[in-house]
């Protein structure tokens, strides 16, 4: 470290801009997925022209997959295991944007962005801020 204090500042706020983050992330995957949440089964149509079928379950597990995993994200509970999901629906919607679509890296690139977060998230887990932490568990 060039300027000392500088590593010390960086070392005293790791732990909290990582557990910001995960809130971020968590609270934007909760919003994204509330929105489907009050009709589960209303992307269906989409979901099925993307070759999932029955639309019906997909939609209704896209809808949990958003809400609960971004809340689980959020609070540090099953951190890996909800961000993997996450992360999976995010890169099934970086599919949709660029081949389906064919908006390539311009309609992909958010989902991109949050899908390498929630990598994050599955690589390092919760930190010492989160719920898993407390009751001692890695996931």
């Amino acid at each position: 470290m060039i300027i000392p204090v500088f590593g010390r500042l960086y070392s005293s706020l790791h732990d909290g801009a990582e557990t910001l983050l995960r809130v971020v992330a968590g609270g934007f995957l909760t919003i994204h997925g509330s929105q489907k949440i009050t009709n589960p089964f209303g992307a269906a149509e989409m979901v099925e022209g993307l070759g999932f079928y029955p639309g019906a379950f997909w939609s209704l597990l896209l809808s949990y997959t958003e809400f609960f995993g971004g809340i689980l994200i959020a609070i540090g509970l099953l951190t890996r295991p909800a961000a993997f999901a996450g992360m999976i629906v995010l890169l099934v919607t970086v599919w949709f944007h660029w081949i389906t679509v064919g908006q390539g890296f311009s309609g992909a690139e958010k989902s991109l962005l949050w899908a390498a977060i929630l990598l994050f998230f599955v690589i390092r887990g919760g930190n010492r801020q989160s719920v898993d932490a407390r009751l001692g568990k890695a996931f």
